[in-house]
């Protein structure tokens, strides 16, 4: 049975001496045992998040970030997950992707990202070099 967020958000609470989740501004949840494999609607507590780590996992899809307005750092590598979908909800904060080591094929969605500067997107399966042009013609214009 999977680790559901409110379990590792608990977990993350005991390990930082009872520090309250919705204040922190960094929450540390990859390499969960057993992996998380939902971003469910507990990421809603989580409105005072800078970095959200969430790594080495078994997420699938990118859901649930609408209530991440502050949001500036998003870690999701070593997952599960094959498309970006669902970033457009952090794409006037978010800062920093890593997405390394997933199965993503196509970078739609990027462009709604209007702030980001660093993306991680190694040992994906994006096969075709044009999908990289995206970056171009809306980061570098």
């Amino acid at each position: 049975m999977p680790t559901n967020l409110k379990d590792a958000l608990q977990k993350w609470a005991e390990k930082n001496e009872g520090a309250a989740a919705a204040e922190a501004e960094e929450i540390l949840l990859y390499g969960q045992i057993p992996p998380i494999e939902k971003l469910d609607a507990t990421l809603n507590t989580l409105a005072a998040c800078h970095k959200l780590s969430m790594s080495s996992n078994a997420i699938e899809k990118i859901t649930n970030l609408g209530a991440l307005k502050s949001l500036k750092i998003l870690s999701l590598a070593r997952n599960n997950i094959k498309n970006l979908s669902g970033l457009e909800a952090v794409g006037d904060t978010l800062e920093q992707l890593w997405m390394s080591y997933n199965n993503v094929e196509k970078l739609k969605g990027i462009t709604s990202l209007k702030k980001l500067k660093v993306l991680y997107m190694s040992n994906n399966n994006v096969k075709d070099w044009g999908e990289f042009m995206k970056l171009v013609s809306s980061f570098c214009s």
